[in-house]
């Protein structure tokens, strides 16, 4: 008896389901994609009990022709490939062909679509056709999802809390609204709005629906192209970030897609801006061929492979580094009840979320969360007259006072600043017609010496000085022959090393700009970090040893200055090209303007 069968539809649509249809936001995200792909300009997005008990998408777009309405609901059934080419230039955001007959294997589906005069209506459970007729309808399609997994009880185990469900299908819909700006996207739950687009192609209103109007405020444009690549979007001032990576969004070609390449490239243009741990919000759109994207390898198409993903990180990392080297990035010290109220709603934390998100999900931007059921906690966002209003954005609006361009006539980064004095022996305290000044010494010297030791290591320089006393270093067999591998990358940042007898190294010079004082220490520490990372880069390798370098001998807390030291130090800051952060991205100097001093003191109200 043959032990091999194929499989039955019915089953292997159950199957198909798994990959595709994970959780109610699974749905959410086939279905407004569908959506898009029929070139809807409006979609709204009903969700009742998140998602568990019903969920309705309605459109405005093409619609379904009648005699195609069973066809879509087979498997492996598209109108959005013809020939084996068209794999490799997808256009659409759906086109496996897998979606539709998926979620109805595992729910009860209602779809009702024209497109023309005369609709179509047809319901399906668990996979059978149950009915289909003629039926009145406008242009577009309507489909309701209704008792999710009703048939496959084992998968609502899976299924987290009503809030956590919830926030996987608004963060879907947020995604979709920052790719596609020109669609008017309405989300509500239980009756209540959650989201509302206007679909007029502005990215930052949409950025201001989502994260709110402060934070869109706080946006700077980014911009770069190639031959193969054209960048386009905004991120946010680095002193605005948050603990983990959910507000970094990358667009391509339309497509909302997860890259750890690009996350680190994006990373990486903020580097040394932002504090260790924290993450930056911004929002990329990239355009390119699709030839050289590949966006079948995941079933929910989240992830895609890149031809060139190495190009496309470089230009995105410059890109970012270029539109923040044109602004000032001093942060106000004045903090309004309003923005603290906003930053403790966005630290609302979801519950039991999936492995992969479990990133410190403080800040998951799910903060217009609105629940019908007294069981499940309601959060209402404060509001007033002023919010109510749309939120037009002006070109003098972005740029605001902190994040005003340096005049091209003044080469320096920051305003000349003149000491008054100095806090608890850590605190610079200076002043211009600007208004106060609080300066954080050590932070400030970290940043200065951090750019000359990363001058200074990237030029190799070869003007040694020889040591009174060489010093040897011994090690382990295994770690001799790492370290022996590592020896060119060693020499990059200064450290030469010669063989000394079994499992050792001689060490009888170093560069004359290594830190007075603390020349043997840091050839140690430098050959640790080496040896820790046997696969570190030269790039990572000499920026580390910068870092590192910038904290030997840099002034400490509690170190009092005369007002000669204070003004140098100011002085030489001013010449630094990035003196807002330390090499450890945190904030150098804080600025309260004239303005809100006087509001402080009741002198303007």
């Amino acid at each position: 008896m043959a032990k091999i069968i194929e499989l039955t539809d019915d089953l292997s649509n159950k199957i198909a389901a798994g990959e595709v249809v994970e959780r109610p936001a699974s749905v959410i995200k086939e279905l407004v994609e569908n959506a898009i792909d029929a070139k809807s300009s409006v979609i709204d997005i009903l969700i009742e009990e998140a998602g568990l008990s019903k969920m309705t998408v309605i459109d405005n777009g093409l619609g379904i022709e009648p005699e195609d309405v069973s066809t879509a609901f087979l498997r492996h059934a598209t109108s959005k490939i013809k020939t084996e080419k068209d794999l490799f230039r997808v256009h659409t955001l759906g086109f496996r062909g897998e979606a539709l007959p998926s979620i109805a294997s595992v729910a009860k589906v209602k779809m009702t679509t024209s497109s023309g005069e005369m609709g179509t209506t047809i319901v399906i459970e668990g996979g059978k056709e149950i009915d289909k007729h003629s039926d009145s309808a406008r242009r577009g399609t309507e489909i309701e999802v209704s008792e999710l997994f009703y048939n496959t009880p084992a998968r609502l185990k899976y299924l987290k809390s009503l809030p956590t469900e919830l926030g996987n299908i608004t963060d879907v819909i947020n995604r979709l609204a920052l790719a596609h700006p020109t669609i008017s996207f309405r989300l509500s739950h239980n009756g209540k709005p959650l989201l509302s687009t206007s679909g007029n192609g502005d990215l930052r209103q949409v950025i201001a629906a989502i994260y709110g109007v402060q934070i869109a405020k706080k946006t700077v444009p980014i911009e770069a192209e190639s031959l193969d690549f054209k960048i386009s979007g905004y991120g946010v001032l680095p002193e605005i970030n948050r603990s983990n990576r959910n507000y970094i969004s990358t667009i391509i070609n339309g497509r909302y897609i997860k890259n750890f390449a690009l996350v680190k490239a994006i990373q990486e243009g903020y580097h040394t801006l932002l504090p260790i741990g924290r993450f930056p919000i911004i929002v990329l759109e990239i355009e390119m061929d699709p030839i050289i994207i590949d966006v079948n390898v995941h079933p929910a198409k989240l992830e895609v492979r890149l031809s060139k993903e190495k190009e496309l990180g470089q230009l995105i990392t410059a890109a970012i580094k270029d539109a923040f080297h044109k602004l000032q990035l001093i942060p106000d010290g004045a903090v309004s009840k309003r923005e603290k109220l906003q930053s403790e709603q966005l630290k609302i934390r979801l519950d039991d979320k999936p492995d992969q998100e479990k990133l410190d999900q403080d800040d998951k931007p799910v903060t217009q969360m609105l629940f019908e059921k007294p069981s499940v906690p309601e959060f209402i966002p404060e509001q007033n007259e002023a919010d109510s209003e749309p939120f037009v954005f002006e070109q003098e609006e972005v740029y605001v006072s902190d994040a005003a361009p340096v005049p091209e006539e003044k080469p320096e980064r920051i305003p000349k600043m003149y000491p008054i004095g100095q806090m608890h022996a850590t605190y610079i305290l200076a002043q211009n017609e600007e208004g106060l000044y609080i300066i954080d010494q050590h932070a400030a010297q970290e940043r200065i010496k951090y750019e000359f030791y990363r001058e200074k290591i990237g030029e190799v320089s070869r003007e040694l000085q020889e040591l009174l006393v060489p010093i040897v270093l011994e090690f382990t067999a295994d770690e001799f022959l790492r370290l022996t591998e590592a020896k060119e990358k060693l020499e990059d940042v200064g450290v030469f090393m010669e063989p000394f007898g079994q499992n050792s190294f001689i060490i009888r010079s170093h560069p004359t700009w290594f830190p007075k004082g603390e020349e043997e220490t840091t050839l140690r520490e430098i050959v640790d970090e080496a040896l820790h990372e046997p696969n570190v880069s030269i790039h990572k390798l000499r920026e580390d040893t910068a870092i590192m370098m910038s904290c030997k001998k840099s002034i400490k807390a509690n170190h009092y200055l005369t007002m000669p030291d204070m003004e140098a130090l100011l002085d030489t800051l001013r010449e630094a090209s990035d003196p807002f952060t330390c090499p450890h991205g945190r904030p150098v100097i804080i600025k309260y303007t004239t303005y809100e001093l006087e509001k402080m003191f009741k002198r303007v109200m």
